[in-house]
């Protein structure tokens, strides 16, 4: 990849559909998930306690183009219920980083991580050409480490000491990759056609 991020795309899947992430899903999002200190626990940004809170967020990733986020949208209802963005990785060719994933509590596990991360995986190595995924998360954040390793990420180390918490502690972060050559086998096992 270069130094500019995928163009805004919708990606469809049968229970979700990712729309680049816009001002007008915040309501949504805050009913899905603002406020909710378990939801935003490992998230680089303390919880949002209002609708302007999360605007805010949400706005730093629209506008800034080391990042292309998109909505998640539940299929079912038409509402946001989290977000997700591919994010870029300076240093690394043809690569892209899939992070700033959250989801309100009421799609905790259900289907609906899964199949983002698959329309996510699906469009950055088969449309974007990319040659890995990085994906990354705080190495206390044992659910997350758990749901990157069911996808088919492969831990490849720890930064120790990467970066401090909203609450001022530092967070060591446990980094993952998938490579080209390994999402295929990967995406018919999360599908049931391997």
């Amino acid at each position: 990849m270069t130094a500019s991020m995928p163009s805004p795309v919708v990606l469809d899947g049968a229970a979700v559909r990712l729309e680049p992430l816009a001002a007008g899903h915040v309501p949504d999002l805050f009913l899905a998930g603002g406020g909710d200190d378990e939801v935003w626990r490992w998230m680089p940004r303390a919880t949002p306690r209002t609708e302007a809170e999360l605007a805010e967020i949400a706005g730093h990733l629209i506008s800034d183009p080391a990042y292309a986020p998109f909505a998640v949208i539940l299929r079912e209802t038409g509402r946001a219920v989290g977000w997700s963005a591919y994010c870029d990785v300076p240093g690394f060719d043809e690569s892209v980083e899939i992070g700033w994933t959250w989801y309100g509590r009421a799609v905790w596990r259900t289907g609906v991580n899964t199949e983002c991360k698959i329309l996510l995986l699906d469009h950055a190595f088969d449309k974007l050409g990319c040659n890995r995924v990085l994906l990354k998360t705080d190495h206390l954040n044992l659910r997350s480490q758990n749901a990157i390793r069911r996808i088919g990420g492969v831990h490849e180390g720890t930064l120790r000491r990467h970066r401090r918490r909203p609450d001022g502690t530092w967070r060591d972060t446990a980094y993952f990759g998938i490579l080209d050559s390994e999402w295929p086998a990967c995406r018919a096992r999360l599908t049931g056609s391997a």
